[in-house]
């Protein structure tokens, strides 16, 4: 081991947290601590992390699906170790092997609309492009998401989020280019569509940091239909939705509905977790500008031939029919264990709500009941965590590749955490105190 990962490995954990205090973000550290969460990652292997201090969490949170295969998944690395033989970063002006390959496999796998794919280094960054495009192929600026919506941090992307993310760097946007709408509310959204100057509609599949609302039956069909009737594009938001996390057998959760968008955002768990990429899949619409002006858009590290040597073997485990199989699996085996463990607290555990591997537990007798079981989740050895934008729901996501066992060593610590949490009552939850920070003059 060199010097330098050893004293990475072999960190104090105090010196970690003073030192993220000073020089990190201060607010994250002192927030966690106040939730009763002192972790920081060391080891982390397949759906297991570990505290430094070596305790062990089944990690039911997945970064937002970016560990859909799993830490540090062997057959990930194996490819990338060898790639390291002969690919760098690559250069972004000239053509590569890497993404020719996972271009044409992200487009051939995608609905046969789909034309180009158009790589970033992140998802927020995908998103900026995907609106980009959608200005482009229809001339018009305007913008329609959903209320609460998150989208990323980046430039455009930040516009359509909730004020909660907007609003602190002055992003909300002004209303002649961003219309903001109610998730499911169809009569809004065709109030916000029928003056027939949005370039797009945006939205996540199923609103992740909302906590999961389910599309009501219908609803994302009417909506690619009112993108038709007012000549606006339909860019679904797939980074947590996408690669199989809802189940049926479909790639994209978007296709599972029957709506064909017109862009596809992918990204998080494409990376397999171990090297950053995301794509935006684009029509020919949309994407018409590459055939105009190749340079119209330009990202360094977007498709670095690393990146795509990851997203390309991510992809292949991800379609193999074993992995297909095993998420249904998967879904059948969680759901039943957790409707056990909600009829066992019942007014506690108000709800479940799935599509596939992607659940979202409502803990609804108070605003921030997620945020209490969490905690008993964490101290049972279980990481799942709240939803930001409805504190009452629990993001509950595990991973594609989990065997039998793996479920049942997660129901049981997930009643365990449950009951914990339910034996303070939810009308007695008190959001804990922030820490002070801490002054280093």
């Amino acid at each position: 081991m060199s010097p330098l990962i050893s004293s990475l490995v072999h960190a104090d954990k105090s010196a970690v947290l003073a030192d993220s205090a000073r020089f990190w973000n201060p607010d994250k550290v002192h927030a966690w601590a106040a939730r009763g969460v002192d972790l920081v990652i060391g080891r982390r292997e397949g759906y297991h992390l570990y505290d430094m201090g070596g305790r062990r969490l089944i990690d039911l949170h997945l970064n937002g699906g970016t560990y859909n295969l799993g830490h540090r998944n062997p057959e990930i690395i194996a490819e990338l170790k060898e790639a390291l033989d002969h690919f760098d970063m690559g250069n972004h002006h000239f053509p590569a092997v890497g993404r020719a390959a996972l271009a044409k496999v992200l487009v051939e796998n995608s609905p046969p609309n789909m034309r180009y794919a158009i790589f970033a280094s992140g998802g927020g960054e995908a998103i900026d492009i995907a609106l980009k495009c959608a200005r482009y192929g229809t001339r018009r600026k305007k913008i329609v998401s959903i209320r609460h919506a998150y989208h990323g941090h980046t430039g455009l992307a930040l516009g359509t989020a909730a004020d909660r993310y907007a609003k602190q760097f002055l992003s909300d946007g002004h209303p002649a280019e961003y219309a903001k709408v109610p998730f499911n509310d169809l009569a809004a959204m065709e109030a916000a569509l029928s003056a027939g100057d949005a370039a797009c509609v945006i939205m996540e599949t199923i609103p992740a940091t909302y906590g999961f609302p389910m599309p009501e039956d219908g609803y994302l069909p009417a909506v690619k239909a009112l993108c038709v009737k007012y000549g606006s594009l339909y860019i679904a938001d797939e980074v947590q939705t996408g690669l199989m996390r809802c189940g049926g057998g479909d790639l994209w959760g978007i296709t599972g509905y029957g709506v064909t968008p017109d862009i596809i955002v992918t990204g998080k768990g494409l990376s397999g977790g171990l090297y950053p990429i995301a794509a935006a899949i684009v029509n020919e619409q949309a994407g018409g500008w590459l055939s105009e002006d190749g340079w119209g858009h330009i990202s360094t590290f977007g498709g670095a031939e690393l990146g795509c040597v990851a997203a390309l073997k991510t992809l292949e485990i991800t379609l193999r029919p074993e992995t297909v199989a095993n998420v249904e699996q998967i879904a059948t085996r969680l759901r039943s264990g957790l409707e056990e463990i909600k009829a066992r607290h019942d007014g506690y555990f108000t709800g479940i709500r799935q599509r596939g591997v992607i659940f979202g537990l409502e803990f609804g007798t108070h605003p921030q009941g997620a945020k209490q079981v969490m905690r008993g989740l964490y101290q049972n050895g279980i990481w799942a965590i709240f939803s930001q934008l409805d504190q009452s729901v629990l993001q509950f996501k595990p991973g594609l590749l989990l065997t039998p066992a793996d479920c049942d060593e997660i129901l049981t610590r997930t009643a365990d955490g449950i009951a914990a949490a339910a034996q303070h009552g939810s009308a007695d939850f008190i959001a804990p105190a922030r820490v002070p920070a801490v002054n280093h003059q």
